[in-house]
């Protein structure tokens, strides 16, 4: 990955996080990785544990941020959050996955899926 796109990535998941604490989340940590791959956020919200993808774009050219989340990545953040889980004793507590998605620029755009996929097995 170029620096071009880690630095606008590490700007989207910095604007992400501030957009989620305004709006009550607890970050517990970021860039959480396994084997598996890794979880840009993970949060609470109230008493669900919320594990967070965040997609930036600067262009629409190459679709939409959603657009990004193909099911193998769903299926690798679902392993992630797996881990973390077991990792920390977590794995009766509620949990879902959120998705971020963030439009840098003169005008900032961030908007929120709420359970945006299930967690596979």
């Amino acid at each position: 990955m170029s620096r071009h796109r880690q630095s606008i990535g590490k700007e989207g998941e910095e604007i992400a996080r501030r957009y989620l604490e305004k709006r009550g989340y607890k970050i517990i940590t970021a860039n959480y990785r396994t084997r598996h791959g890794e979880i840009d956020l993970i949060a609470r919200d109230g008493a669900t544990l919320v594990f967070i993808e965040v997609k930036t774009r600067t262009q629409e050219r190459f679709g939409s941020p959603f657009a990004a989340l193909t099911a193998r990545k769903c299926l690798n953040i679902s392993r992630v959050a797996q881990h973390y889980l077991i990792t920390h004793g977590g794995t009766e507590q509620p949990a879902r996955f959120d998705v971020v998605s963030v439009r840098p620029g003169e005008t900032v755009e961030v908007e929120i899926v709420r359970n945006a996929f299930d967690l596979s097995p």
